[in-house]
């Protein structure tokens, strides 16, 4: 990778301008680029969007990385930060769209200019989210913004023909039918079958998920017990899970699936006991915080404000010294600070 300083001159030089004429430009000192272009000093960060500017390129152009480097450096911006400023959406728009012809990293450019366009779409809808309480707060008997809120924090949606998981079913169904060995499409299918309670059609794609090698063995019988559910059989359901449970005591996996299960029959304080015994089995590290999440949400369903917030404490724990990212790397801590505060002072 060409060192900046060199990159800098080379930009200079196409563009025609002298050490003075860039100086100018900046409103600095003639020395000052000198100094960039001989290694002897680095610019400061914030004349890096000026820089491109003159010279017409991004800012990634400035330190001529590699397209893997640009990719990695689009999705660890994604990730640490909650809203792009419009310039760098534009410009990681337009440098994933023409990778998108690229067979080499066609798929990896296509899953982050999804990954940009969902992360602009989650920025806006927290801006919507916040007025849309405020005018129904305004005007409580009033439908205007109810859907808006719907929308942006996934309410529940009366209307049958609203809320069915149909198109999802159409989807994935085309898709495990398309890639029939391939394991997950089944499961997103199964996710949204049994969602909507269509037990038959579930139970025969389970049939076919059972037969493949890739299928995991754990989910063959959490989803017999959840289309035993969607059937309304809660005693078989029940003795699904419970005889999973006995057979595989320690198995994370196992537990943290029978948590979710108990958290979706509201069975809580239940839910929170396995959701516990399944984060302190898992031996991988980092771990994940999904049980924790979970623990966090039925707390605050409880009414128990504070130990929500105790939870979320050990959130911050995970990320901070089991991932090793702090606010400044990453968004999730500082989302998990935030949480942390409002339980507070609901508590």
């Amino acid at each position: 990778m060409m060192e900046l300083g060199k990159k800098i001159k080379q930009l200079r030089f196409k563009a025609g301008l002298t050490q003075e004429q860039l100086a100018e430009k900046l409103g600095i000192g003639a020395q000052s680029v000198s100094k960039w272009e001989n290694a002897v000093a680095m610019p400061d960060i914030t004349a890096l969007p000026l820089l491109a500017e003159i010279f017409g390129v991004s800012i990634d152009d400035l330190f001529d990385l590699t397209t893997e480097q640009r990719l990695n450096r689009i999705e660890n911006r994604m990730d640490a930060e909650e809203e792009l400023p419009e310039d760098i959406f534009r410009e990681y728009e337009d440098f994933l769209k023409a990778e998108l012809n690229d067979e080499m990293n066609q798929k990896r450019a296509t899953e982050l200019i999804a990954y940009l366009y969902w992360h602009r779409m989650n920025a806006a809808a927290r801006k919507a989210t916040r007025y849309a309480k405020e005018a129904i707060c305004l005007a409580p008997n009033e439908k205007g913004s109810q859907w808006i809120l719907g929308k942006t924090e996934n309410h529940a949606i009366w209307d049958w023909n609203l809320a069915n998981h149909s198109k999802a079913v159409s989807f994935y169904r085309e898709l495990a039918q398309a890639h029939p060995e391939d394991a997950l499409p089944y499961m997103y299918l199964l996710d949204n079958l049994i969602a909507d309670h269509r037990a038959d059609e579930a139970a025969h794609w389970l049939d076919r998920f059972c037969v493949l090698e890739k299928a995991n063995p754990v989910m063959k019988r959490v989803y017999r017990a959840h289309i035993a559910l969607a059937r309304f059989d809660e005693p078989a359901a029940d003795q699904i899970m419970e005889k999973l449970m006995a057979e595989q005591p320690d198995n994370a996996a196992v537990l943290f699936e029978a948590a979710q299960y108990y958290a979706a029959k509201a069975d809580y304080k239940k839910a929170i006991d396995i959701y516990e015994k399944a984060f302190a089995a898992d031996a991988s590290r980092p771990r994940f915080m999904d049980a924790l999440m979970a623990i966090a949400d039925i707390y605050e369903i409880m009414g128990d404000y504070a130990n929500a917030a105790k939870t979320n404490d050990r959130i911050i724990d995970l990320l901070e010294n089991e991932w090793g990212l702090t606010e400044k790397t990453d968004s999730a801590v500082t989302a998990a600070k935030k949480e942390k505060e409002r339980l507070l002072t609901m508590a």
